[in-house]
């Protein structure tokens, strides 16, 4: 006699065979991979002009730039000071440059990287790529 259960340990111990597909990538469109490089440069610009924000309000709420500018005036006997470089202003400005670069360069680099696979592929045939249906 057979229960339930054994006709249940039946089933589950049968696998189900699942379907493989390999595909070659063989193009990566130009176009789509400069506009993908655009918006995760867009993406780590606003990131790098907050986190310099935020960091530069905490060592200014702290008063790490502070005792750090005491010690720069010590040692310049009092010519220098970091207060005159160091405000809000100025350190959004730099983090704009900066950010501003960055969006151009990793646009480019996108570019780029997507033109030497393009030719890379006629030499190598492409990158395989495999999928499971699990």
């Amino acid at each position: 006699m057979s229960t339930v259960a054994d006709k249940l340990a039946k089933k589950s111990s049968s696998k189900t065979s699942a379907k493989q597909v390999r595909l070659r990538l063989v193009y990566v469109d130009f176009w789509s991979a400069v506009k993908l490089s655009f918006l995760t440069a867009v993406a780590l610009a606003i990131v790098t002009v907050v986190s310099v924000f935020l960091i530069f309000t905490v060592l200014q709420t702290t008063n790490l730039l502070g005792k750090l500018d005491e010690i720069v005036m010590a040692f310049s006997s009092g010519t220098f000071s970091l207060n005159e470089f160091l405000n809000l202003p100025q350190v959004m400005a730099f983090a704009a440059i900066v950010a501003i670069l960055n969006l151009i360069v990793i646009t480019v680099l996108g570019a780029v990287i997507a033109g030497i696979y393009n030719m890379m592929v006629k030499v190598t045939g492409g990158l395989l790529v495999g999928f499971t249906s699990n």
